[in-house]
């Protein structure tokens, strides 16, 4: 299609090269100028002015033609509607005919004057244009319509109502072409974010349903002088008329409140796009469309040139290809100019009994695979010769040109027109093969077929009634009963649980910690963990051993995985029954009336479990599928090379940090057998921990739990496995991780650290200064508040844990993620935060804000009777009480700024911090990631409202 011209052919406009060349010298000026008038660039017979609110002026006179063609332009359109707002510019085209206090009837005002004149909305502007035989008093008249409407419509609710029968009608009319719905489903599919994926015509609800001061507001904000380009064409006095428009357009100010701006970037298209439009027709269409760059851009020109050897006919390449061969009716093309970047679309029209799966792949074939069968010399000149008549012969016609322009100034400069124009002599061969190999991709394409019916076949979606409506007299069922008043303090919890051993022999206990107490609903909360195996007898049987715990749900004796499914949700329990290389665990949340059967239901599927080989295969398959996602992922990347540096294990040990490869091997190797067998040589659950907290009877309760699991003693004997603190030397490393546009950095440093040192508590909160939280800590203040460099980042304090006391293989860690160019300035931030940490230390409000931050959230998590009952287990594995938690509890509160100080610098060495980066930073370096974002965390800050932080 030419660029800024009609065309024969349904198509988009193509774009224009880069404003960065001169277009000629300004002509004079009429003299003197109208006081406020500036005068701006002349091209080949057109002057531009410009009055002092903004208001720019193109004058193209032509004593030749009798007549005179008036255009105003309003860079306004779909594109400049937000939510609820669509078709509002269109709807305001309609409404300016309307009138204003001084213009009642403005059809019947134009039409006693001969006037011809309508008015166009596209994706990014507005048009009013008129027509009329040369006459002075005419024209005088008309700029001050358009002076006065600009500014003093009437906006009227009687006005929209009248009119909406009309812009409905116009709506039904566009939604039965085929070829126009399916553009619209093309374009909504190929735009994510920016509004060119918008129709012009707007959502029937929000057509029908704009409230009036809505619409006002929007024409109040667009219809400005400083918006607005005014062009006239044809035989008039360019001083005389320069006057007119002094006098009727200077008076109107310019608004006080600056033109909104637009920042909306679609991102680059990351794989193919497909709609299907189905409806009541007769013919079958087919389009694929491209994303392609803005009317400046440099490859603009090249794209028109490739859209007319394609697209033209009868000696375009998709006519030969699709028409010829019988395998469409027509087919054309469209390479569109817009200010931001838009859509190379070709579209194919079928005969009825077409054959779309042939006309399909010629189609892409004549649009993808262009490197079969490259451009030629000859072609590209053939266009470039039919773009210069078409150019030509519009010239001829100041009219159409007046016209012409309006493109071309709602892409950015009206002096676009001209500039194309020229750029297309430049286009060689190479230039078009190239925009071909690199914008017609794949990855790059939406595709739209239109497959016509016989019947409407659409799921209406009816009204709902209104909620104050249907809840009228609504008043529920009975309430729910109520618990008692719990202080969850560890005092109060420990003094309210019983805790009971049962000796299953062989040195070998269950351990009982019942807490019963009356909840709302009548809810019981279980936490149960089976211990076995030892270092010698898990030697090379870990991933047999993890799957083996993975599948426990999958299927038990007379149970099959949806009955199990089926039987929990009977029971109206949230149950969770698997195991690990050393424990079984069972959890559940259940009510005092169905705790009985959940735990028979639970020992069930824990003892027999039955593992399906259509389950074992399924779960493999996702499995391996879940790893080879994670193989370019930078989280997983960077994560796997810290595990291995900071292994302690030989080779063999049950855990040994494995690679991806190593991983994906072992799984791909092990055998339904293997883990069958895990379970019958480890399983047992005479050995454990069993923790109960809420509604329950406990006399009952202990009878069961002794006749579930007592009397099942694992094979293998339960020793834990010891850990201890290993020095590892620091490292850095990066990893190029393309086509990511998010980058993670991993940092850690291995301490001696028990959750029993006195040093500890010290460290929690330092830690909980420093990065406790992404949004309020030292990491969150410096790195996302300030620096807006990273949505999440944070620090950790991870201590041993053991029953005799002895393990002490600690670590302290950072976790960010940013773009990949940012990463740097991250870690660059990150120590020099641990550095001032170190030098500084932490101010006394620090420190009482800490303390009160963390004792708040260890209150608010003895809150839940889940977690109750998971810290009751875990003080029965280590042989604690709750006496442990409130001996930490009177730590932290205990604290000084010296205590923390002198912790800091004794543990924390930041010259001991291993790095990991990674992300792609060849993207970066080239200046953007995969897909850019915001370089600052203003908008990501606006997302965590929705997100959540």
């Amino acid at each position: 299609m030419t660029p800024f011209l009609p065309s024969p052919r349904p198509a988009l406009l193509a774009a224009a090269l880069a404003l960065a060349c001169a277009f000629g010298p300004a002509a004079a000026a009429p003299a003197p100028l109208p006081a406020g008038v500036q005068a701006g660039p002349c091209v080949e017979g057109i002057c531009e002015y410009r009055l002092g609110n903004g208001l720019r002026v193109l004058l193209f006179p032509d004593a030749s033609r009798p007549t005179v063609t008036v255009n105003l332009i309003y860079r306004v359109g779909s594109k400049q509607e937000n939510y609820g707002e669509t078709g509002m510019a269109h709807l305001l085209e309609h409404l300016l005919f309307k009138g204003t206090p001084t213009h009642r009837d403005i059809p019947g005002e134009m039409k006693k004057r001969g006037i011809g004149f309508n008015a166009e909305t596209s994706l990014e502007r507005t048009n009013y244009y008129a027509s009329f035989p040369a006459n002075d008093a005419t024209l005088d008249w008309l700029l001050g319509l358009e002076a006065d409407r600009m500014v003093h419509s009437d906006i009227a609710r009687k006005d929209l109502d009248s009119e909406m029968t009309v812009v409905r009608n116009e709506m039904e009319n566009g939604e039965n072409s085929p070829a126009a719905a399916l553009v619209e489903r093309v374009r909504s599919t190929a735009y994510l974010w920016h509004r060119y994926g918008n129709s012009t015509i707007g959502a029937r609800s929000d057509v029908e349903g704009v409230p009036i001061e809505r619409l006002q507001a929007y024409y109040r904000a667009w219809y400005r002088p400083d918006n607005a380009t005014l062009v006239l064409a044809g035989r008039f006095d360019p001083a005389a008329t320069l006057g007119s428009i002094a006098r009727r357009f200077g008076p109107i100010a310019r608004p006080a409140e600056p033109m909104r701006s637009f920042y909306t970037v679609e991102p680059a298209q990351d794989g193919e796009r497909e709609v299907t439009v189905r409806r009541v027709g007769d013919i079958r269409l087919l389009m694929a469309a491209y994303h392609i760059p803005a009317a400046t851009h440099a490859d603009a020109a090249a794209l028109a040139v490739l859209e007319d050897v394609l697209g033209h006919v009868p000696g375009g390449r998709l006519h030969k290809a699709l028409v010829e061969t019988g395998l469409a009716a027509s087919a054309g093309g469209g390479a569109e100019q817009m200010r931001d970047p838009g859509l190379f679309s070709a579209i194919a029209a079928l005969p009825k009994d077409g054959d779309e799966a042939k006309a399909r792949q010629a189609l892409l074939d004549q649009l993808e695979q262009i490197a079969r069968q490259p451009v030629t010399a000859a072609e590209v000149e053939a266009a470039q010769q039919r773009l210069r008549n078409g150019f030509e012969l519009a010239y001829t016609n100041v009219s159409s040109v007046a016209m012409g322009l309006s493109d071309a100034v709602a892409s950015g400069d009206w002096r676009l027109y001209f500039h194309q124009r020229d750029a297309l002599d430049k286009v060689t061969a190479q230039d078009v093969n190239r925009v071909a190999r690199d914008y017609l991709t794949a990855n790059n394409r939406t595709f739209g077929r239109f497959v016509p019916s016989q019947t409407a076949q659409r799921a209406a979606i009816p009204a709902a009634p209104d909620a104050a409506v249907l809840l009228k007299d609504y008043v529920g069922k009975a309430a729910v009963a109520a618990g008692e008043h719990f202080d969850p303090t560890p005092a109060n919890i420990q003094a309210r649980t019983e805790t009971v051993v049962i000796d299953t022999g062989g040195g070998r206990s269950l351990k009982l910690a019942l807490l019963p107490k009356k909840t709302r609903g009548g809810t019981v909360s279980v936490t149960a963990s089976f211990n076995f195996g030892n270092v010698d007898a898990l030697k090379g049987r870990e991933v047999a051993g993890s799957v083996a715990g993975a599948l426990m749900m999958r299927g038990a004796q007379g149970l099959s995985r949806e009955q199990i499914d089926q039987r929990f949700d009977a029971l109206k329990t949230a149950a969770r029954v698997g195991g690990s290389l050393q424990s079984a665990r069972i959890d559940l949340t259940t009510r005092r009336e169905q705790l009985a059967d959940a735990l028979s239901l639970a020992a069930q599927v824990l003892r027999t479990p039955t593992y399906p080989d259509a389950e074992f295969e399924q779960y493999r398959l996702q499995a391996i599928t879940g790893m080879e996602a994670s193989r370019q992922e930078p989280g997983s990347i960077a994560g796997l090379a810290l595990a291995k540096h900071f292994d302690p294990w030989p080779a063999g040990h049950p855990l040994r940090a494995l690679s991806l490869d190593e991983s994906l091997a072992a799984l791909k190797a092990l055998k339904l057998a293997d883990v069958r067998a895990f379970h019958r040589d480890f399983y047992g659950t005479a050995e454990g921990q069993i923790s109960v907290v809420g509604d329950f009877d406990p006399v009952a309760l202990k009878r069961q739990l002794q006749s579930l699991f007592a009397d099942w003693r694992a094979p293998q004997a339960f020793a834990p496995i010891a850990t201890s603190y290993t020095a590892v030397a620091a490292e850095q490393r990066r990893f190029e991780t393309p086509d990511k546009p998010n980058g993670v950095l991993l940092a850690r440093a291995n301490l001696s650290l028990k959750d029993t040192d006195p040093d500890y508590p010290a460290l929690v909160a330092a830690n909980y200064i420093l990065g406790g939280g992404t949004i309020k800590s030292r990491l969150g203040d410096r790195i996302r508040q300030r620096d807006g460099l990273s949505y999440g980042v944070g620090s950790d304090i991870d201590a041993d844990a053991s029953r005799d006391g002895r393990d002490d293989a600690g670590n302290w860690s950072v976790e960010a993620i940013a773009a990949p160019e940012n990463l740097d300035k991250v870690e660059r931030a990150m120590r020099e935060e641990i550095d001032r940490l170190l030098r500084d230390g932490v101010q006394a409000d620090e420190l009482r804000d800490a303390v009160s931050g963390l004792l708040t959230q260890r209150e608010q998590a003895r809150a839940s009777d889940a977690a109750i009952a998971a810290g009751l287990a875990g003080n029965l594995f280590y042989g604690r009480t709750m006496q442990f938690s409130a001996d930490f509890d009177a730590a932290l509160k205990a604290l000084t700024v010296d205590q923390v100080n002198a912790a800091i610098r004794k543990h924390l060495k930041p010259d001991q911090l291993s790095v990991y980066l990674a992300g792609d930073f060849a993207a970066a370096a080239k200046g953007g990631s995969p897909a850019k974002a915001p370089a600052t965390g203003a908008a990501s800050a606006a997302g965590d409202a929705g997100a959540g932080q």
